[in-house]
């Protein structure tokens, strides 16, 4: 493993980080709340916070829910809360390009064994 920044950004609101991203993505690729919460081994209510919390930071919300039922529930990333996901990693990678000799130092001088 290569040596690499990750952000957490510091927001009116709230803080926006690399959980809260991961978060998000999983919820874009699985279609729902509980199942994203479940690959990173937490509850549904917690990710349900999470979401409700980065919901109202913004203008808009960053996912749309469905309540279950008898046609099941499920969720999805809005316009907005794709442009926040891309946006934050774009950031983090130019982050990484931009301190990459410093990284690079700092992980020749990490003990060998």
């Amino acid at each position: 493993m290569t040596a690499q920044l990750t952000l957490r950004i510091d927001l009116p609101g709230g803080r926006l980080g690399h959980g809260k991203i991961a978060l998000l993505e999983a919820i874009g690729s699985c279609g729902s709340i509980a199942a994203a919460g479940r690959e990173f081994g937490m509850s549904y209510r917690r990710a349900w916070l999470l979401v409700d919390g980065m919901n109202r930071m913004f203008e808009t919300p960053l996912v749309a829910a469905r309540g279950g039922g008898a046609g099941g529930g499920g969720a999805h990333l809005t316009d907005l809360g794709t442009s926040i996901v891309a946006l934050y990693r774009d950031a983090e990678r130019k982050a990484n390009e931009s301190a990459g000799a410093e990284l690079k130092r700092i992980e020749a001088a990490l003990a060998k064994g």
